[in-house]
């Protein structure tokens, strides 16, 4: 099997626990998630199964949406609601033009500095190893983009927030902050990622509806790995040069169906299956045989 399954993740489980639920029920090792999402979180969590696994990178680089609620009045030492609270503040000046003055100041390109309870590495130890030891250390700010952040609900001291963003952004972080402009703290109390680059809610499945549906042998409703990448230009690679392509020789522009902008991302397809991702280098623009800079190649196409 190779392709993705779209599960919508309950809450307290981690994505690696999906992941190793999936692994078991599929009978595959070869099983990754596409963006994790904290035990607190539910909500779209792409799972890729075979060569698919491939794939992950594009997938975690696609925008993401989230739904949020925080809580204002405190700070906890997770930037949620499973945190210990470090300080309260009074949030009564609060309103809501504050709230969208501040959202809209940090729409954009902006830096943020990842949470101590994170995945993230410090000499080869996750942060929330030494965190859980009471250890803090230094982190670097980020670049993130945050695409937009829309009140949906404002109901003090409860904010709801819809925040579509790039890859790397910690929404709990985003309600950190938000609660520190405010002076008075603030911490997440519920998320749910409702969209994962083309993937959102009507395309995920619950899981347990997808270990019931392996249990009895039914086929699983899994998306094909170029059906994953639908945003992306799909070319038709002709003739010889589909041959040739499942060597690693890239084709030219003319052996192709179609045509994209230079630097642009495709797949490049044999017939309506997955070949190779690539990146549309036209005239000689790369020191290798063919237009097209071959990221990852499929033998046979998937």
């Amino acid at each position: 099997m190779n392709g993705f399954l779209i599960i919508d993740k309950p809450a307290g489980l981690t994505s690696f626990d999906v992941v190793r639920q999936i692994r078991r029920c599929c009978k595959m090792r070869r099983v990754g998630h596409s963006g994790t999402l904290d035990p607190l979180a539910t909500g779209v969590l792409p799972v890729a199964l075979g060569f698919a696994t491939r794939l992950i990178e594009y997938l975690m680089a696609a925008e993401k949406v989230y739904q949020a609620t925080l809580l204002l009045g405190a700070e906890t030492d997770t930037q949620d609601a499973e945190g210990r609270i470090l300080s309260t503040g009074d949030w009564s000046h609060v309103n809501r033009d504050l709230v969208e003055q501040a959202c809209e100041a940090m729409t954009g390109k902006i830096m943020q500095t990842p949470p101590m309870f994170s995945a993230l590495k410090q000499d080869g130890k996750p942060l929330y190893q030494l965190a859980r030891q009471g250890i803090e250390v230094p982190r670097q700010a980020r670049e993130i983009r945050i695409d937009s952040i829309e009140i949906v609900r404002f109901d003090l001291p409860e904010i709801d927030l819809r925040v579509a963003c790039g890859k790397g952004t910690y929404i709990r972080t985003l309600c950190h902050d938000l609660g520190r402009q405010f002076g008075c703290g603030a911490h997440l109390t519920a998320l749910r990622r409702a969209k994962n680059g083309v993937f959102d809610e009507d395309s995920s499945h619950p899981l347990e509806e997808i270990k019931a549906l392996a249990a009895a042998g039914e086929p699983l409703p899994i998306i094909s790995p170029a059906a994953a990448l639908v945003d992306w230009p799909g070319l038709i690679v002709q003739g010889e040069a589909a041959g040739r392509l499942m060597n690693g020789v890239a084709p030219g522009k003319e052996e192709v169906s179609g045509m994209v902008e230079p630097g642009q991302l495709v797949r490049l397809m044999v017939e309506d299956r997955l070949a190779a991702v690539a990146r549309f280098f036209p005239d000689g623009e790369i020191a290798r045989p063919g237009d097209f800079e071959l990221l990852k190649v499929f033998t046979p196409a998937i």
